[in-house]
């Protein structure tokens, strides 16, 4: 089940992240701590590590957590069905067999259930078919996404994937600052402030879980102006989900359309302009014409 398996890797992404955030320096936003959608699956992309270099890749198409420095032989730790506790435990191992020992918290966020990862055998499924499925997801969407970011001007973000909510995503920014934010479910208050220090207009993708239990697109303004929930979005399919502040597309309205990316594409800009427009940014200096 994708469900089961979905919770599992949620868990394993977050200690690959972890280990990215402990042995990087602090980037605005926690940029520094982000995944990438790579041509096997999800990386850390290269780490720097007292003068020498690392890079850790969920390969979805081997399944196997892969290991690589610049001076060291290469580390292989099997996706399979096993406890988080197990993949943790290897997967420190392994930091500590190549010459880079790292610690760090060790307790999940952004999730209800706090069980830290060396105590988890709660966690355990891994189905190779369901994952790779959401990795080729990812790859579309990062495409897609790609070619939205590369529209705007001003301060844009990588197309990222956060192990904390478990979703790929990009963001644009207005340039002005923005009032501090209140705090999310299972987030530190410090880490949300310094996510939105500024105003945003950010869109992604998401497996689904909490109260939207099905993949959706997504896109959010922080803070959310006056008009932005009752402005007109595409495709028709689109909606405002109150309870999450956010417009959400069904995924598989993308993936049954006559030209997905077209649909996506119209859902991406229309709720942008539904922030820009709503948020009074100065869109003749921030959008590539």
């Amino acid at each position: 089940m994708w469900k089961d398996t979905y919770e599992t890797l949620h868990r394993w992404t977050q200690i690959v992240g972890k280990i990215r955030l402990a042995l990087t320096p602090m980037e605005n936003h926690w940029w520094n701590t982000t995944l990438y959608v790579s041509p096997r699956g999800l990386t850390t992309s290269a780490i720097h590590y007292q003068g020498r270099l690392l890079q850790i890749d969920f390969n979805f198409i081997d399944h196997n957590l892969v290991i690589e420095t610049t001076d060291g032989p290469v580390k292989s730790i099997a996706l399979r069905p096993r406890t988080v506790a197990d993949f943790y435990q290897e997967t420190m191992d392994a930091m500590t067999s190549v010459g880079m020992p790292v610690e760090i918290w060790t307790t999940p966020v952004e999730i209800a259930d706090r069980t830290p990862f060396e105590k988890d055998e709660k966690h355990s499924s891994y189905d190779p078919e369901y994952v790779q499925k959401f990795w080729r997801i990812l790859t579309q969407a990062d495409r897609v996404f790609t070619e939205f970011r590369c529209r705007f001007n001003g301060k844009v973000s990588p197309v990222h994937f956060f192990w904390g909510a478990f979703d790929l995503a990009v963001t644009r920014f207005s340039g002005r600052t923005a009032p501090l934010h209140p705090g999310a479910p299972n987030v530190a208050r410090f880490v949300a402030v310094e996510a939105y220090s500024h105003e945003v207009s950010s869109c992604g993708f998401w497996p689904g879980g909490g109260p939207v239990d099905r993949p959706v697109f997504y896109a959010y303004a922080y803070p959310e102006p006056k008009g932005f929930s009752k402005f007109p979005t595409q495709p028709s399919q689109a909606f405002y989900h109150k309870e999450m502040g956010e417009y959400l597309l069904p995924y598989d309205v993308v993936r049954t359309a006559t030209s997905p990316d077209d649909v996506l594409l119209s859902f991406l800009q229309s709720t942008y302009e539904a922030a820009a427009t709503s948020g009074n940014w100065d869109r003749s200096i921030l959008e590539r014409q």
